[in-house]
């Protein structure tokens, strides 16, 4: 199967879900909208993945590639092509599905409890996640429901996961990141802060679980399309 990773910055990259892809023998095309569109059009693919980054929805003047990812994403959504917002991705599809996305009551930075909702139960990649978890978390602004989606969790700041209808989910934690990315963002980051990455293993491997069921969906062929083979 041929994988989309959409990221936003460098230091933001597909993480552990690269590694579900790979598991599956899959190919993935990492690219970041900085540099201008993909090389293939999205819908060609057989899922896509929609990273974060530190730049917010309503920055277009800033970002302008920001509106031409918009107008991507609705495109997926309406091809019904698979599609796993984290963080600024699950924002930017909650967005694109006309949900309000804005500043979150605080921010939520390091490790954050997370409670699934009772739809959670029955949800295709959610199900075999614990009742309540830390979730690692780095993010200022949250989304909103997306009319006619599933709530899949929530904390006391907001909504933190979703699925819109058959074939979109949106994450507001970062279930991708690896040791070397959150360290990498610490340096960055210049506050100063100490967060602990003991658990980060251990997350690590409930992420590449939620990428490895949302592939093990996305396999399967849609809409009368077979499921594409890599090229040769």
């Amino acid at each position: 199967m041929r994988v989309l990773s959409l990221i936003h910055q460098d230091d933001a990259p597909t993480g552990t879900f690269a590694d579900a892809v790979r598991e599956r023998g899959g190919e993935l095309l990492e690219w970041n909208l900085a540099n201008g569109g993909p090389p293939a059009p999205p819908e060609s693919f057989d899922a896509v993945f929609i990273f974060g980054g530190g730049m917010h929805v309503d920055q277009e003047e800033q970002h302008p590639w920001l509106r031409e990812e918009d107008s991507l994403i609705q495109g997926l959504l309406a091809e019904q092509v698979p599609v796993f917002g984290v963080c600024l991705g699950g924002q930017l599809i909650a967005k694109a599905a006309g949900a309000r996305v804005g500043p979150a009551p605080h921010e939520e930075v390091g490790w954050h409890e997370v409670q699934l909702t009772a739809e959670a139960r029955t949800d295709p990649l959610f199900s075999r996640v614990p009742e309540r978890f830390d979730a690692f978390q780095w993010h200022q602004y949250a989304f909103e429901l997306p009319t006619g989606a599933v709530p899949l969790a929530r904390n006391p700041v907001g909504l933190q996961a979703y699925r819109l209808g058959d074939s979109a989910w949106g994450i507001q934690f970062h279930a991708e990141v690896t040791r070397g990315i959150v360290e990498g963002w610490l340096a960055s980051d210049g506050s100063g802060r100490q967060i602990d990455l003991s658990p980060i293993e251990r997350w690590a491997e409930l992420g590449r679980g939620l990428a490895d069921r949302f592939l093990e969906l996305a396999s399967r062929p849609r809409r009368g399309r077979p499921v594409a083979t890599p090229a040769r």
